[in-house]
């Protein structure tokens, strides 16, 4: 794992003491929300119940299904460490290779100074990319050809390699599932040579509503919440983040309050 800043690791340590969790438990967390850009998390320990997942304002799931408590803490846990992720860095920088600091006239990355620090990072060949929620920007570079794009509301959690094609060499994914480059507005065609130009600010789109856990289900649930409700956990099952048995589940508490 990336080692943590001072900071990082005293939110770490007190979170531990508070929630009644051990360091490791929560590092974990902090590590699955990071990868997840602070609005979903994957992780797996012991002392939460083995695999889990949660989103940002919504559903919470654990190995054992059936603890609430459990699901409060995770779900508390993973809130705070989105804040803090948001407001202060979590890792110490990395040491800047030689490569990035001769080849691409951007200071130390290949990337645009004006975007920050992205979150996430990678690519493969001739193709690369860099994630930068703060700014929601998605800076891609293929074969010396470098791009920016608005990313709107998506929040990118993971990225997937795929066969051939521009932008198609890599499918990204957010809370609305897999999506290429080409769906985003581009916003600043350029050769990664060329004096960079900052994009305005994007215009805010209205996220869909939240799904809610099951700890934080409202009394007055109404029907279409219901049905909403389904449509998100059935696409979440799609996608491999819940399993049949969780799905079924869930949807026999969800169609009890209809």
């Amino acid at each position: 794992m990336r080692e943590l800043t001072e900071q990082a690791q005293q939110t770490v340590h007190n979170l531990a003491q508070r929630y009644g969790a051990s360091p490791d438990a929560v590092r974990t967390l902090l590590h699955a929300v990071v990868a997840g850009s602070g609005t979903m998390a994957q992780f797996s320990h012991p002392e939460l119940g083995g695999s889990g997942q949660w989103m940002q304002g919504g559903m919470t799931m654990v190995g054992d299904m059936f603890n609430h408590g459990l699901q409060a803490k995770v779900s508390g846990l993973c809130s705070e460490l989105s804040s803090f992720m948001a407001n202060q860095q979590v890792f110490v920088p990395a040491p800047v290779s030689q490569q990035q600091q001769s080849g691409f006239g951007y200071g130390n990355a290949w990337w645009p100074s004006d975007l920050g620090q992205p979150s996430s990072s990678g690519g493969q060949n001739d193709f690369r990319y860099a994630y930068f929620p703060s700014t929601r920007r998605l800076a891609v570079q293929d074969g010396g050809q470098l791009r920016i794009y608005d990313t709107l509301d998506h929040q990118i959690g993971g990225v997937s390699q795929q066969q051939s094609g521009y932008g198609g060499s890599f499918t990204f994914s957010s809370q609305y599932g897999q999506f290429s480059v080409e769906s985003l507005p581009l916003i600043q065609p350029q050769q990664a040579q060329a004096q960079y130009v900052p994009a305005p600010d994007p215009v805010p789109m209205q996220a869909p509503a939240p799904m809610a856990s099951s700890a934080t289900v409202p009394d007055t649930y109404n029907n279409d919440d219901v049905f909403s409700a389904l449509d998100r956990l059935g696409n979440l099952r799609d996608r491999g983040i819940v399993t049949e048995e969780e799905f079924l589940t869930k949807k026999r508490e969800l169609l009890g309050r209809l």
